[in-house]
């Protein structure tokens, strides 16, 4: 897949693609009917299907203090819409130049002369320009004056519940890991390198892997049953959020046991899918009761990810098939 920084400079070969245009943080399965329709034309007309999204969140931009929760950081996401299929994605710089730009001249500037688009997908409820004022109305119609189609894709759902980035962050405030991966389509996941932890579960018997967890990722803090992702291969783990109150600290942190497992990957980059929540944080009397729970929850992990493997329920999805991977380690 082609990746360019929009610079309203696009290599010719480029234009004359079907894009999707969006933010599709999670590329969910909202925003994966999007997708999936500007490759249905783009096959259709013998062409390029690409992505059009921006850099940062618009959220992000318009309130810098207030840490935004990142569902996909820019590589993820990048690497969820490669396994999807398409040919291009453009990342557009979100800046004060592009927030100040019209409806009208978004379209013109930056969709028509600048990607050079044949054609434009959107879903339902995409907005753009100055304030957000641009309608999807207005935008069929700027396309019929500056020369590309645009369709429309309707909301894509189970029953009543619109699939959308911002429930998706709210089931994965309530530790509902499972709601999520049914919006998403796949298991939700943190990426990040392994860094040097207190040892503290070493010490207990249970050694873990520790990662920061990113601002604004305010997860459900407790115990949970996790993939570890590492070199290609998935790792059963027994994972825990929070900030260890038992230990009286107040940052939290992502830390995971990996079930039967005796490497280092202090140093290494790792993802970690979230499979279950298991229970809420607690505060033990001491270390004993602690390793205790500890042993309870590993094997309350285990159950969970055995069946898991027998049966993942993600493999249904485009992009759950394409992340699964041979487990080890259950």
């Amino acid at each position: 897949m082609d990746i360019v920084r929009f610079r309203r400079e696009v290599p010719p070969s480029l234009k004359g693609a079907v894009l999707a245009i969006g933010n599709f943080d999670g590329v969910h399965r909202g925003h994966q009917a999007v997708l999936a329709e500007a490759m249905r034309i783009a096959a259709n007309e013998g062409l390029r299907a690409g992505a059009v999204l921006f850099e940062p969140h618009p959220r992000e931009f318009f309130e810098p203090d207030k840490p935004f929760f990142y569902l996909t950081p820019l590589p993820l996401k990048l690497e969820l819409l490669e396994a999807l299929g398409l040919n291009q994605t453009f990342v557009i710089d979100f800046d004060a130049a592009l927030s100040s730009l019209s409806a009208d001249a978004f379209a013109t500037e930056v969709v028509a002369e600048g990607l050079g688009a044949s054609h434009v997908v959107v879903g339902h409820d995409f907005t753009y320009g100055k304030g957000r004022t641009g309608s999807v109305e207005q935008l069929e119609e700027l396309g019929r004056i500056l020369g590309f189609g645009v369709d429309v894709v309707s909301p894509v759902g189970l029953g009543h519940a619109i699939f959308s980035s911002s429930r998706i962050r709210e089931h994965l405030r309530q530790g509902e890991v499972r709601e999520a991966a049914e919006q998403l389509g796949y298991w939700w996941r943190v990426r990040g390198t392994v860094e040097k932890g207190a040892g503290r579960g070493k010490g207990l018997g249970f050694p873990t892997i520790n990662l920061a967890l990113a601002p604004g990722q305010d997860l459900r803090h407790g115990i949970y049953a996790m993939r570890v992702v590492h070199d290609g291969r998935h790792y059963g783990a027994a994972g825990y959020v929070g900030p260890r109150p038992t230990f009286g600290e107040d940052r939290p942190v992502l830390e995971a046991y990996l079930l039967d497992y005796a490497g280092d990957l202090y140093g290494q980059e790792v993802e970690v899918e979230f499979i279950a929540f298991l229970r809420p944080d607690q505060t033990f009397d001491g270390a004993d009761a602690l390793a205790a729970q500890i042993g309870k929850d590993v094997e309350a992990a285990r159950t969970v990810l055995q069946r898991i493997e027998a049966d993942d329920p993600m493999r249904r999805f485009p992009l759950g098939a394409a992340l699964a991977a041979p487990a080890t380690g259950l």
